[in-house]
């Protein structure tokens, strides 16, 4: 499935491959990689409400921005909870950008090999094969509670609404 014109890249529009989710429904199974490879599930954060961060690439300013401020805000949370960031970005990009900047709350996995997450969540963008800003909160259960696709690939998203819905989704 396509959908046109939902996000921009600098005003240009774009279109996202995948089936869009919404909020009540059951959160789609992916695999991604870690920084050494292995393989990474949504059910290996069974019983944990997780925020999926999504990012186009580590390597732009917003992108830093958006992974070092939920690594911030990962370290207030309970144990109980997760924040995930997905990107395209290679497994061993993604291990020096940790690395550089600090990152050791934030879980940070790579879709490059497969687009699994991308197209199952439907933010895989077809014209650059990254992935559309966007955050995805899903409960313990494994519903999806709040979604967000930033309209503009360049802006940041909405922090506060996301964490929000996860500690809304953790009482």
């Amino acid at each position: 499935m396509e959908r046109k014109s939902l996000v921009t890249f600098k005003g240009n529009p774009l279109t996202l491959v995948g089936n869009e989710v919404k909020a009540g429904d059951k959160a789609p199974a992916f695999t991604v990689l870690d920084k050494d490879l292995t393989p990474v599930s949504l059910s290996d954060f069974s019983g944990k409400v997780k925020i999926i961060s999504v990012t186009p690439s580590l390597d732009t300013p917003v992108c830093n921005l958006q992974a070092t401020t939920f690594n911030e805000k990962a370290q207030s949370l309970s144990p109980d909870m997760v924040i995930i960031n997905i990107s395209m970005d290679l497994p061993f990009a993604i291990a020096r950008f940790c690395s550089a900047e600090g990152i050791d709350r934030l879980r940070t996995l790579s879709d490059h090999k497969d687009a699994s997450f991308g197209g199952s969540y439907g933010v895989l963008v077809k014209e650059l094969r990254l992935l559309a800003r966007s955050i995805f909160v899903i409960d313990r259960a494994d519903v999806i509670r709040y979604t967000e696709i930033v309209t503009e690939m360049t802006n940041e998203p909405d922090y506060d609404k996301a964490l929000a819905a996860a500690s809304k989704a953790a009482s």
